[in-house]
């Protein structure tokens, strides 16, 4: 009986192990994904301003609608990229929390088998 209990450390540094990878991992994701929702902000302030500056310098009604329409292009395009990179993140931050529960269940049904 007391064999059984044997295993218990060994197990218990196993989990303790893998969260530590798994919260490391976790830390330098979010990490990624506050930088790159900072650069993209950065990039549409400095967008914008740069969008207000062209529009203050035209001359004719048609040209503020036509640089009105290219800013609103690129700034639709912009969005879905960086849309598709947070996505992609957040996904990433998800598989990485679950891949300690992946292990110990993949543990507890290969243990089972």
């Amino acid at each position: 009986m007391i064999d059984k209990f044997d295993g218990i450390p060994a197990y218990g540094k196993e989990q303790f192990e893998a969260a530590r990878e798994a919260t490391s991992s976790i830390a330098k994701t979010i990490q990624a994904i506050a930088s790159e929702a900072a650069d993209y902000s950065k990039k549409s302030i400095e967008s914008g301003s740069a969008f207000v500056e062209k529009l203050l310098g035209v001359k004719s009604y048609e040209s503020a609608i036509q640089l009105q329409s290219e800013y609103w292009k690129s700034s639709y395009a912009g969005f879905v990229a960086q849309a598709t990179k947070m996505s992609e993140l957040y996904s990433s931050l998800a598989k990485e929390a679950f891949k300690p529960v992946e292990m110990t269940f993949a543990k507890i049904y290969n243990g089972r088998s």
